[in-house]
């Protein structure tokens, strides 16, 4: 009967305890050439980004803006705060809102007053919302080797009153539209905004524009909509109406689940 061989670091009884054997390396060494095992290198990874969910929405009218978003912060599976705000106001004629990392869209948000704050003291007047648009493009551009995790959506009225919005990705590529959305529940929204705002594929479309009251209605329906199949939007709805004469701050209740 053939001997057994020799068990080293307990694989024998690894493997009668159903237990995977460790990867192991085979070398020669030691006096009469005695095998040894090595344990083979564990790799190890590590992200320094987090997807917060949330949901980030704007609207640009005639001579109006909204911009909307919930205040959910969630990690997985689990709802870290229902109070974190995802907008900021930057200016009386522009706001931000982010989605994404909450830490790199705190950190942005921080950094876009800061430049802003830089201008109006050298140049004695407020940036402009087209201004804030493209400067937000570059400040992105120039992190592209290591982004910031935040998919932006920023709204206002430009020079001539009339509502802008512009949509971003992470390193900087953006365009002015009348509406977009952002975050988890985008899927969910774009296509109310495609039917009701652009009445896309409408036949009948209207001839009269939306006023501001019945955008913000309709913004309220949407998220709570939203709320219902996303699991990472919920608890509120910050949204902020853009005028010529100010801009005015709400706040609407959605399910706490």
């Amino acid at each position: 009967m053939a001997a057994m061989a020799p068990s080293f670091f307990g694989t024998d009884a690894r493997m009668q305890a159903g237990m995977p054997s460790m990867p192991m390396h085979h070398a020669q060494g030691g006096p009469g050439d005695v095998q040894s095992r090595v344990e083979a290198p564990r790799e190890q990874r590590f992200s320094p980004y987090a997807n917060n969910g949330g949901t980030c929405l704007a609207v640009a009218g005639d001579d109006f803006c909204i911009v909307a978003a919930d205040s959910r912060l969630s990690q997985g599976y689990s709802i870290m705060s229902r109070t974190t705000s995802k907008i900021s106001k930057l200016t009386e004629r522009c706001c931000i809102a982010s989605s994404g990392c909450n830490s790199d869209q705190v950190t942005l948000h921080k950094l876009l007053k800061f430049r802003i704050k830089m201008y109006s003291h050298q140049h004695e007047k407020m940036m402009s919302a087209p201004a804030v648009g493209q400067m937000l493009a570059t400040t992105l551009y120039g992190r592209r080797f290591f982004p910031y995790y935040t998919f932006n959506v920023v709204g206002g009225l430009d020079e001539k009153g009339e509502g802008c919005v512009f949509s971003y990705d992470a390193i900087g590529c953006f365009e002015r539209l009348k509406y977009t959305a952002s975050g988890t529940g985008q899927a969910l929204i774009e296509p109310f905004l495609d039917n009701l705002v652009a009445y896309k594929n409408t036949a009948n479309k209207p001839t009269i524009s939306r006023s501001a009251e019945e955008t913000l209605e309709l913004v309220k329906d949407i998220f709570a909509s939203a709320g219902e199949r996303d699991i990472y939007t919920g608890d509120f709805v910050d949204i902020y109406v853009i005028k010529k004469d100010g801009t005015t701050y709400e706040q609407f209740p959605l399910k706490k689940d």
